[in-house]
């Protein structure tokens, strides 16, 4: 909720402006209404508002002084001007000020909605473009931006730090406007259009160890809610981002909605590991289809999480590729990390069974024989659908089922055809396209990763500077 702040001098005028507006429905709270300047300029300063409503001819202290006032302290709080007065003087020197507008009293009903509208607007393109920038300065070492950016992190005071990830199954994101935590303590940033980070501070750790209680979040429409660890130390703002998202991640193995806190149990995973790893170096193929099979279950009684997951792929992909590293040179076995094996499975079980595929392969390699013409037809008509629909969710393991085509011989076509992956032949086609949309757009970047199929602006981010070598934002004003 954006919150708002009203001043002048008559108590009718504060109840006109009160009334007229639908606050709620656009995402805004009056917090606190005053007929003193005194009073709410220690308001100002206190609770740093992001909106006020103010008159321009009030006793001592003007509208256009109080506008300059907070412009000099740098407070980040935007202006609506009200006057009885229809001067066009007056008008001018409010908007010449940076006010968003400028508006007569009583404020005509019939122009409530339309300014309203306007209003929200420009606080979510300006969140957005905050969001973008926070989001880039939390990823760098130097944390002086960052400073610039917010004076959440203040180091006047030893603060422990905790981080929320939060995954919604909608884009209207109703737990936003739920009171779980102190306002003040808190930084909210938008991940994407379905996920957002919430970044807890308290001098007492008590308080970030007992104060989360899922009951609140209860009948709301939320998918899952990652939990970090705790750390006094600022500068492990991303290390700590990570630790909640792999938390929420948990999805990705179990669709039980809920809130899970990070707990790296990777001892447990590492026998499971061994004895794969001894099945592929050991050519054991009878022991082969076993071995995987009883990957889900393992990692569902022990309640292992992605951390693990990722653990367990990259450990497995290290020993196939070390021992059948001719015969699968053109697989999809890279190394990747918990964003990456998300966007390229819909869940672990797929990506247990893709695994399974790759040993089914190897076991059958002696005497299997592939009619390529058939495969190479289906193959042509998947590259094409792949290319009409790649802002889409799109998994190997769906395709392959939809164009007869066994995930494996998808890998090696890919490479054998197109000279790159499947998942480096989509990610190209979204960034291009991406590019396009930044270029000759005025979408939110927010926007454009979800047009272009990236439903995690955090993800988006990573993949378009690896592409790009730079960041959107800086591509966007390049």
């Amino acid at each position: 909720m954006y919150s708002v702040m009203i001043i002048d001098d008559e108590p009718w005028a504060i109840k006109g402006i009160k009334n007229v507006f639908n606050w709620e429905k656009y995402g805004f709270e009056i917090t606190g209404t005053f007929t003193s300047v005194h009073k709410a300029i220690e308001f100002i300063n206190e609770e740093c508002p992001d909106l006020i409503f103010t008159d321009i001819r009030m006793p001592e202290i003007s509208g256009l002084e109080l506008m300059r006032m907070t412009k000099e302290k740098e407070l980040d709080a935007e202006f609506v001007v009200v006057s009885g007065f229809a001067e066009f003087a007056y008008a001018q020197e409010a908007l010449r000020y940076g006010a968003l507008d400028y508006f007569l009293k009583p404020i005509d009903i019939d122009m409530a909605d339309p300014l309203i509208e306007k209003l929200a607007l420009h606080f979510s393109k300006k969140k957005s473009v905050r969001n973008n920038l926070i989001l880039e300065a939390l990823t760098l070492p130097d944390k002086s931006e960052l400073n610039r950016l917010t004076p959440f992190f203040d180091r006047s005071s030893d603060d422990y730090f905790r981080v929320l990830v939060i995954y919604s199954n909608s884009e209207k994101k109703a737990y936003k406007n739920l009171k779980f935590f102190d306002r003040k303590q808190t930084l909210e940033i938008d991940f994407g259009s379905r996920k957002t980070l919430y970044i807890l501070k308290s001098d007492q750790k008590s308080e970030l160890e007992h104060d989360l209680d899922y009951t609140v979040f209860e009948g709301l429409d939320i998918k899952v809610i990652g939990i970090s660890s705790i750390s006094t130390n600022y500068e492990h703002m991303a290390k700590l981002i990570k630790e909640a998202d792999l938390a929420a991640s948990h999805i990705f193995l179990n669709e039980e909605k809920g809130m899970f806190e990070y707990e790296p149990r990777f001892t447990l995973v590492k026998p499971l590991i061994d004895e794969i790893s001894a099945v592929i170096q050991e050519h054991k193929f009878d022991e082969m289809d076993y071995s995987i099979e009883r990957v889900v279950d393992f990692f569902r009684q022990n309640h292992l999480g992605m951390g693990e997951v990722v653990y367990l792929w990259n450990q497995v992909v290290s020993v196939l590729v070390g021992t059948y590293y001719e015969e699968l040179k053109d697989m999809e076995l890279d190394f990747l990390n918990y964003s990456e094996l998300k966007e390229r499975f819909e869940n672990f079980e797929s990506l247990c069974s893709f695994l399974y595929d790759i040993l089914i392969y190897i076991k059958q390699l002696n005497g299997h024989t592939v009619n390529e013409g058939d495969i190479n037809a289906y193959f042509s008509q998947m590259v094409k659908y792949i290319d009409t629909h790649f802002q889409s969710r799109l998994y190997l393991k769906d395709l392959s089922a939809k164009f007869y085509i066994n995930q494996v011989y998808c890998c090696q076509f890919f490479k054998k055809n197109l000279g790159k992956t499947f998942s480096e032949y989509v990610t190209e086609l979204r960034i291009k396209k991406a590019c396009e949309l930044l270029k000759h757009t005025e979408l939110s970047i927010e926007e454009v990763a979800t047009k272009v199929g990236y439903f995690d602006y955090y993800y988006f981010n990573k993949v378009f500077k690896k592409q790009c070598g730079i960041t959107p934002t800086k591509f966007r004003k390049s």
